[in-house]
């Protein structure tokens, strides 16, 4: 491990350097939630694909129309789905549903509560204009428009709008795959009797969520013992087919530290990142597979998630913007941090008070509770140790 700080920023790019850019692949449409599109989508049809109804009514010549009451025969139903229908004749109208195809000869289309809704005959009481209540041939999107651009983020409207064209599958980057491994002897599943000295596990569940939250597949291999030889056989067998192994704790300076003992000499470099909380950080390749060791305190491997990994698996899926949405608000309260080092603070965010923020609990990076009620971070650059209250800070969204 080295004895410089590496930035915040460096040890970021580099997990992103690791990743890369994942492929293309074509999935189902109903598959492509929250992924981003990798081609231009080109329209192959027109929408709408033929002059259809907007009302339910009768389709009509306005001309027809010239006086009205007007009592005219009802010479076709025409419902929704019909592939085909006789033109419309003078003196006549067609009972017409929403979405049906305007028959040739009708102009425009009359809605039924302006009717008596007859089926043979129809009285109608107000005229229309030629092109009342009519959705005309590409009047959305024409045959050959560029509807989505490739790096929009796929989200129900645009799969609606693909699935409208006819589209059952988009070229999208892949979802990554992760392997999230949670070491330490003294960690126990939920729900099993606590020994002295033992902890339920919990940094697994909480990174396979983020994993998950930022767009990616997680896998969660736990209990993991603090035994160089086990971490191996344990890890080795499981690693193909992922991007990515994130692991939790067994990298700092003490003694029993695994996940630094087993790959140090293979492909993993370790560091001190300049960031309070989340110091002790490691990154690099183990058998072909990227790799992100964070700390074991849960804050600390959150913070680390949430600055370093998450940006790197967004970059990996073509996200045009990898960051969480962040502004500027001023503090409530006043906040130190330790020289040289960019400090991540939990904190709740409020608009409604003139875009302040207020800092919940302390620095210490084992306080999950003041992570789990906060929506934000409050990030105090490396070269401020000491804020008062009323100052402005970046504050980095949660959620």
């Amino acid at each position: 491990m080295s004895n410089s700080l590496t930035s915040v920023a460096d040890h970021r790019e580099r997990i992103t350097g690791l990743l890369g850019v994942l492929p293309v692949v074509s999935l189902p449409v109903v598959d492509c939630l929250g992924l981003v599109l990798a081609q231009d989508l080109v329209a192959p049809i027109a929408l709408p694909p033929f002059d259809n109804s907007a009302m339910d009514g009768y389709a009509v010549r306005a001309a027809d129309l010239a006086s009205v009451p007007v009592v005219l025969p009802v010479a076709d139903d025409i419902p929704a789905g019909r592939t085909a229908s006789a033109p419309l004749e003078p003196g006549a109208v067609h009972r017409i549903m929403t979405g049906a195809p305007l028959p040739a000869g009708a102009d425009a289309v009359v809605q039924v509560e302006w009717t008596d809704g007859g089926t043979s005959s129809v009285r109608i009481d107000r005229a229309v204009p030629a092109g009342a209540n009519v959705r005309r041939a590409a009047d959305d999107v024409a045959v050959g428009t560029t509807v989505l651009r490739a790096g929009t983020v796929l989200g129900p409207a645009q799969l609606g709008l693909a699935a409208a064209l006819g589209f059952g599958a988009l070229p999208v980057r892949r979802r990554p795959r992760v392997l999230v491994l949670s070491t330490g002897s003294e960690l126990v599943g939920p729900g099993e009797p606590l020994e002295p000295g033992q902890i339920y596990e919990s940094n697994g569940v909480m990174l396979a969520a983020a994993v998950r939250e930022a767009g990616g597949e997680a896998e969660l291999l736990r209990f993991v013992p603090d035994d160089v030889a086990e971490f191996h056989a344990a890890i080795g067998p499981r690693l193909a087919g992922f991007d990515l192994l994130l692991t939790s704790g067994g990298v700092s300076a003490g003694a029993y530290e695994v996940v630094k003992d087993a790959f140090t000499g293979r492909g993993v470099e370790f560091t001190k990142v300049a960031m309070q909380p989340g110091g002790p950080q490691g990154a690099g390749r183990y058998q072909g597979v990227a790799v992100a060791t964070l700390p074991g305190n849960p804050v600390s491997a959150q913070v680390s998630f949430e600055v370093l990994v998450r940006p790197a698996l967004r970059a990996a899926m073509g996200f045009p913007d990898v960051e969480r949405r962040s502004v500027r608000a001023r503090l409530t309260s006043p906040l130190t941090s330790p020289a040289g080092r960019t400090q991540f603070r939990r904190g709740k965010y409020d608009p409604e008070s003139g875009r302040v923020v207020t800092p919940v609990g302390g620095p210490g990076s084992h306080l999950l509770s003041a992570l789990a009620i906060s929506d934000c971070l409050i990030e105090v650059p490396e070269d401020v140790t000491e804020l008062a209250a009323g100052a402005e800070v970046v504050v980095r969204f949660l959620h």
